[in-house]
């Protein structure tokens, strides 16, 4: 294979890894947990990591937990809102908000939802981190499953039965606990089954054109003492796991102003957030990443309002 083939190779094979990693966001490993569980699960959850909570070098409440077993990867993602538990219910358990959400990464070039009988079902549209239309993009789709709100206790699952590469039960859950002074405990956690032909096309990407990236796991330190992260797929995961907490950060902040003035500042704040883990999330310089996106967001528009009209 010369040159060019390779490279082109290599760049097939990290759309594949982007769409099986970006999957990784419609669910949790315990979809099957009932509500008082979780609600419990999820307390003790916030016990154990208040205190790394409040100790953030980055300054965030935010604390990454990544595990690897066999054939699956499960990163979860906690942290605090500085939103009431009812304002974070209100907004997540509307479908169509999730689009303006899933929207805000790079990688997303579009999203839309619609409702099937009486399945809410969400298209994804993966892409490379530089302007793509819809129709040059992977298409992925998505089934909003379930909203389970008790007192006190929110969860919210997006999954995926199918994936490329052969990868399988793709699961997001995302969990809110109310907190005292008006905060939200919010979990975020991403899982899926990897395969055969997923390994070795990570192998080959993680060897070349992804060799400098890194999740947020500490594994060690370099002989100058500074830390030493994660790689590999379970990196990439980590990575793509925090860009969407921050994205429903992101529409939580700016929910308050007019919606004519939303998305401006949520393509902003969202950048300005991921911009404090610079080394694990830097994509674009901030001014191609806003070019990007409004662009992005046109298509977006228009396709929603085709499936509106019927069209």
């Amino acid at each position: 294979m010369n040159r060019m083939g390779l490279s082109t190779y290599l760049q097939k094979m990290v759309l594949f890894i982007i769409a099986a990693v970006i999957l990784v966001t419609v669910g949790s490993a315990s979809a099957a947990v009932k509500p008082r569980q979780g609600a419990d699960m999820l307390l003790d959850s916030y016990r154990r990591y208040s205190a790394r909570l409040a100790t953030n070098s980055y300054g965030l409440p935010l604390v990454v937990e990544s595990s690897e077993q066999e054939d699956r990867v499960q990163v979860d993602v906690y942290g605090i809102f500085d939103h009431s538990f009812i304002g974070i219910a209100n907004a997540l358990k509307v479908p169509a908000n999730w689009c303006d959400i899933v929207f805000l990464p790079p990688n997303i070039k579009t999203c839309t939802y619609r409702k099937l009988n009486d399945t809410w079902q969400l298209a994804f549209y993966l892409g490379r981190k530089e302007y793509q239309p819809p129709e040059d993009a992977r298409k992925i789709i998505c089934r909003y499953r379930s909203v389970e709100q008790q007192q006190g206790y929110l969860d919210i699952m997006l999954n995926a039965d199918d994936g490329p590469f052969g990868t399988k039960n793709h699961r997001m859950r995302t969990e809110a606990l109310p907190l005292d002074g008006g905060k939200t405990f919010i979990h975020v956690s991403y899982t899926y089954s990897d395969s055969v032909a997923l390994r070795l096309a990570s192998k080959i990407y993680f060897a070349t054109l992804g060799r400098s990236k890194v999740g947020f796991t500490v594994t060690g330190t370099d002989r100058n003492g500074k830390q030493i992260h994660i790689g590999g797929p379970r990196g990439a995961v980590e990575r793509n796991a925090v860009r969407y907490f921050f994205a429903i950060q992101s529409f939580m902040n700016t929910s308050r102003y007019p919606e004519e003035s939303r998305f401006n500042l949520r393509i902003s704040q969202w950048y300005d957030l991921t911009n404090h883990y610079r080394k694990q999330l830097f994509d674009l310089e901030k001014k191609d990443y806003i070019t990007l996106k409004t662009r992005e967001r046109r298509n977006q528009v228009t396709l929603q309002n085709q499936i509106e009209t019927g069209r």
